[in-house]
């Protein structure tokens, strides 16, 4: 069955989830559950769709964003209660200057970190330096900075690991860094300014902010308990994404021993829950499309795919890309990287922001005072392009 010009009944289903979403952006995890439901419902009732055998090749993605999603909640709490996001302001400019300084730290961040850590991280920093008071747009600009640092960098995005284990080289995947730079200039600037007008940086960390006694860790070394789990939690996620390409793994035995030393914050688990069970939901709705095949590769394909990765999972257009073959790979992983941050729930990145920031789900402020991102993608898209122009790989199969 299919729509008129042979549009499936897959993606109208899609499509209204996502409008949904949308609209109802206090009950997202409702209505991506139902959309999933009746997708799945007319799979089974006219398609020859079998669901064990697609769980078994999507668990691994599902689970590892699920579990990602749990722990970086936990590392929030640890980084925000460590008394480190206190002690920033100090070192920060006190002007728009400092809000863009810390987008910077953010970008460097998830060059060498999973780009939803960086985001999390600069999220509670801003929570802090700003009182509480942060603007949607630069949340929007903080999942941007994040997304941005990790598409040149083939640890710091799923996507670019994912080239990198296929073949393609990781200078290649580096080209992504001139774009990402440009786009972080322009959207870190309007951001910061933006957020400064509403609520400046603060000039000083509050009088009796320090290392508190009673969080010195074991052996007599001086170290905040929180900010060493923070450590650990980073560490392993790093190693097993580079060994297992399960970085979850690495993040959730380093909260169980980090709970050795610190009682393990569950009660940030169980507020991340529906967040977390919303960006699966979707992933996997948007993994039940019927697309085997992305059109003829080009820069017009590779910037649409860069549109199109606001609403539809990176994941399994960078996996198509790779099968297809024939692309410049450092002008996609840009693309299908940055792409995410035009709406919140484009990237993992832009959900874990709304478990922190509930106010982040409104689609339609995320557009309207994020406005700069889109802007930035095709200002670092074209840059790139007019400077390296169009270079194809014939890399084919993962």
């Amino acid at each position: 069955m299919a729509l008129p010009f042979n549009i499936p009944i897959e993606f109208a289903l899609f499509a209204f989830t996502l409008i949904g979403v949308a609209v109802f952006h206090r009950r997202t995890l409702e209505v991506t559950l139902t959309g999933l439901t009746l997708i799945l419902a007319y799979k089974f009732l006219y398609t020859d769709f079998e669901l064990l055998p697609h769980l078994a090749h999507e668990w691994h993605l599902l689970l590892n964003l699920f579990g990602l999603l749990i722990g970086f909640a936990m590392l929030a709490r640890h980084f925000e209660d460590s008394g480190v996001p206190e002690l920033l302001p100090r070192w920060l400019p006190d002007d728009w200057k400092g809000g863009f300084m810390l987008l910077v730290l953010t970008w460097l961040l998830s060059t060498f970190l999973d780009n939803i850590a960086a985001a999390v991280i600069g999220g509670v920093v801003a929570k802090n330096v700003f009182n509480g008071r942060v603007t949607v747009g630069y949340l929007a600009a903080i999942v941007a900075a994040a997304n941005a640092g990790g598409a040149g960098s083939v640890i710091g995005d799923t996507t670019t690991t994912m080239m990198w284990i296929a073949g393609v080289p990781a200078l290649h995947v580096a080209d992504a860094f001139i774009a990402a730079v440009v786009a972080l200039l322009f959207s870190g600037v309007i951001a910061s300014r933006a957020q400064h007008r509403v609520q400046p940086i603060r000039k000083n960390p509050p009088r009796g902010a320090h290392v508190h006694p009673e969080e010195i860790g074991v052996f007599g070394v001086l170290v905040l308990a929180r900010l060493a789990i923070v450590v650990l939690i980073v560490s392993g996620l790093i190693t097993t994404n580079v060994l297992l390409d399960f970085p979850a793994i690495g993040a959730w035995l380093a909260i169980l021993v980090g709970g050795l030393f610190h009682p393990i914050p569950w009660g940030e688990a169980r507020r991340a829950i529906k967040g977390s069970l919303f960006l699966v939901a979707l992933v996997l709705s948007a993994s039940l499309m019927p697309v085997t095949a992305l059109p003829d590769p080009s820069w017009q394909t590779t910037f649409g795919l860069g549109w199109v990765s606001a609403v539809f999972d990176n994941i399994p257009l960078t996996a198509l890309a790779l099968q297809q073959g024939g692309y410049d790979w450092g002008l996609l992983a840009f693309a299908v990287g940055y792409g995410g941050s035009m709406i919140w729930f484009g990237s993992s990145a832009g959900v874990a922001i709304s478990n922190i920031f509930p106010e982040a789900k409104n689609t339609l402020r995320w557009i309207k005072e994020g406005w700069h991102v889109p802007v930035a993608y095709v200002l670092g898209f074209f840059v790139m392009l007019w400077l390296l122009g169009w270079k194809p790989d014939p890399l084919i199969g993962m």
